[in-house]
């Protein structure tokens, strides 16, 4: 009796292991919907509509599964970047998570928020010092 106990104890001991080894577990409420695409891996669950690649000024909206950029002074949504975006590999680039986000409209987000990324404070001390 007393085997059987240490062998169904380590069963349980071993599937926990197993399960904790598989990775982080995204929990949706939204049922039928896919996955988020293959690059956006978070690490824990969290409210995320937009994520941004600074480096190419791209956004992606994972609820309605499109990108954003900028084309000729108008903020432009399709489902497949363009071709002039076919070099960029998006699992590999660096990217930002817009936290507490979730309005339709990216323009006023990225006017409010991106204005100095990027930008160094050298050149605003070096042009006071001036």
């Amino acid at each position: 009796m007393k085997t059987k106990r240490n062998v169904f104890i380590g069963l349980l001991v071993s599937g926990a292991f197993l399960l904790t080894s598989c990775g982080p577990v995204i929990v949706s409420s939204r049922i039928g919907n896919p996955p988020p695409p293959p690059w956006f891996y978070p690490n824990r669950v969290e409210v995320v509509r937009y994520v941004y690649f600074p480096e190419y000024s791209i956004y992606y909206d994972l609820s309605a599964r499109n990108y954003l950029y900028w084309d000729s002074g108008v903020w432009v949504r399709v489902n497949v970047l363009p071709p002039r975006y076919r070099t960029v590999n998006l699992s590999r680039s660096r990217y930002v998570r817009v936290r507490n986000y979730n309005d339709e409209n990216i323009k006023r987000y990225h006017d409010q928020n991106n204005l100095n990324r990027g930008r160094s404070n050298r050149s605003i001390r070096s042009n006071r010092s001036n």
